[in-house]
């Protein structure tokens, strides 16, 4: 796999936290329409902080590589922290991505944003609907 450096081999080749998380507190699904990988990620929240993370990821090396490393960058983070994670946070998470990849940091960038968006708005509605 040329181009690609040690650490996104190691993660395609022994993807963490791959798989569906049974009963997730909040996921995404998200697809690229240019290339078509498409990655689901499951979040585990407690006490707004990412407990435990997930994926399912269709596609390329780099996309699994990078859904991989996803999962261990946000766990333990703040929710806030999370979504505040760059593209670019989840390329040098795997060493870097050649230019015709970074679409895959895109994607990861985007499942875990709105997989936490989902969970706020499911959870302030639910907070608007008991106050009522």
């Amino acid at each position: 796999m040329t181009g690609y450096s040690e650490a996104l081999i190691d993660h395609f080749e022994h993807p963490r936290n791959a798989g569906a998380m049974d009963d997730p507190d909040a996921e995404a699904f998200v697809t690229n329409p240019v290339c078509g990988d498409s990655m689901r990620i499951f979040l585990r929240i407690e006490d707004e902080r990412v407990a435990a993370a997930s994926f399912l990821t269709s596609g390329c090396p780099a996309s699994i590589g990078t859904s991989s490393a996803a999962t261990e960058l946000v766990t333990g983070r703040t929710l806030d922290e999370a979504v505040a994670l760059t593209r670019e946070d989840y390329a040098d998470a795997v060493g870097g991505l050649p230019k015709s990849k970074i679409h895959c940091s895109v994607l990861a960038a985007a499942a875990v944003r709105e997989a936490v968006e989902t969970w706020r708005k499911e959870h302030a509605d639910a907070a608007a609907g008991a106050a009522s």
